[in-house]
């Protein structure tokens, strides 16, 4: 395997909104109330909405920044990578990390629009969230088309709203929608409860996938006060499985064969005995807990159902025969802190080693674009596609580290992937 050769799509990644994004996208009723950017008196900048207060712009915005400074939140556009929030910029950071396509979740918003879920006036947040859709349906997939999956913000407050949103999108070519892993926390009905039904049936009519992102409930994993913060980056991503197990326990997923759920930024590794977990309840526990899946076993819904992710997990591809290879896909996560650009081809790689073509196939690109409904290829041919590719159009952009400080730059001069590639552990698959 050539990684120049693979082509890649990264089913989760994040855009920090540019400050303008609301202009001109409002009634003219609601001009004035739309979002906006202040600077505060300490230089921080902020998102206010009904004055509501949003100083996560940035939202682990490190790309580009030493590893040493990741522990600081960037909190102002100037502390931020361009590729962040300008989509001509992400496209050459996209194209410098081999990246083909790409679907963004949100930041200041949060992962399923709970910031402007708070508003008191509900119509005014109703048209914001639209508003915020369309810029992202727009601009930020529409300005360079084939290369942004549409990923749409739902009006979590209300079930009804949420199903025509996701009909709107739709007509729009957008065919993935935000949702929460735990929206009881949230202070909404949990996934056992019928309150969604209006929602997951649009999801189905509409051919549109549900992405759970870790987080999206507004709460991180927390073992004890004094743990250090490693102890809550380890378990962050593997706590998806409370919501693989909230899935599989609640009957919606029964009762709308048609829905597809994906865990975002989840990783893969754990699910073999998650599903290993899940089939021994169920023949061990049914007489009781009276669940009934028919012919099928837990395990065969969650293979058929829900899509799954992962950044860097060896023991995970290693498992894939455990898995539905058809549902797994690959994320970059740019431009957090767990990212592998600008190096993900060369991150992946070891991952991938060993793996039959057309297993590395499916994970890499064909499962993602076949699963979000997006045509990549009538708009970049397969072989503009590749890694080899598009980093050949990349030569110009510049992947030294910055300070967050100053945006100062270390060294003079600019730094390619090839050199970032020479510090990589070489152990693992090739």
């Amino acid at each position: 395997m050539d990684i120049n050769d693979l082509i890649l799509v990264s089913v989760d990644d994040h855009v920090v909104e540019p400050p303008d994004m609301f202009a001109g996208r409002l009634p003219a009723r609601y001009a004035d109330q739309a979002p906006k950017v202040i600077t505060k008196d300490d230089g921080t900048d902020a998102w206010v909405f009904e004055g509501q207060e949003a100083t996560n712009v940035g939202l682990n915005a490190v790309a580009g920044r030493p590893p040493d400074e990741y522990g600081a939140e960037p909190t102002r556009f100037s502390e931020i990578r361009p590729g962040c929030f300008d989509i001509h910029e992400r496209i050459r950071d996209m194209n410098a990390g081999g990246l083909a396509a790409s679907m963004n979740f949100p930041s200041y918003p949060q992962f399923c629009g709970q910031y402007f879920a708070r508003a008191g006036d509900k119509d005014l947040a109703l048209a914001v969230l639209r508003a915020y859709n369309d810029w992202h349906l727009d601009e930020w997939c529409g300005t360079y088309p084939g290369r942004m999956i549409p990923l749409a913000l739902p009006p979590i407050w209300d079930p009804t709203l949420m199903a025509q949103e996701v009909r709107r999108v739709a007509a729009k070519g957008c065919h993935a929608v935000t949702f929460s892993e735990n929206p009881e926390k949230l202070g909404y009905p949990s996934l056992h409860s019928d309150h969604w039904d209006p929602f997951w049936q649009a999801c189905s009519d509409q051919n549109t996938v549900v992405c759970l992102h870790i987080g999206s409930s507004s709460q991180v994993v927390v073992t004890s006060l004094d743990a250090p913060v490693d102890t809550m980056i380890t378990l962050q991503p593997m706590s998806i499985v409370q919501a693989a197990a909230d899935l599989i326990w609640s009957p919606f997923l029964r009762r709308f064969p048609d829905l597809t759920l994906a865990l975002s930024e989840g990783g893969i590794g754990w699910i073999p005995y998650f599903l290993e977990r899940v089939d021994r309840v169920y023949k061990q526990h049914r007489a009781w807990t009276h669940q009934d899946f028919g012919d099928m076993l837990p395990s065969e819904l969650f293979l058929q159902r829900i899509v799954t992710c992962f950044i860097e997990d060896e023991f995970g591809v290693a498992s894939r025969e455990k898995l539905n290879i058809d549902m797994v896909t690959w994320e970059c996560d740019y431009p957090h802190s767990d990212s592998s650009w600008p190096l993900a081809p060369e991150s992946l790689g070891r991952c991938l080693g060993g793996v039959p073509d057309r297993d590395v196939a499916k994970i890499t690109h064909e499962n993602a674009l076949r699963l979000f409904s997006f045509d990549l290829f009538s708009h970049l041919p397969g072989e503009q596609a590749t890694v080899g590719a598009l980093r050949a159009r990349a030569g110009d952009v510049d992947l030294g580290y910055r300070s967050s400080e100053r945006l100062r730059k270390v060294g003079t001069a600019p730094v390619s992937v090839l050199d970032l590639a020479r510090q990589l552990p070489t152990s693992g698959g090739s």
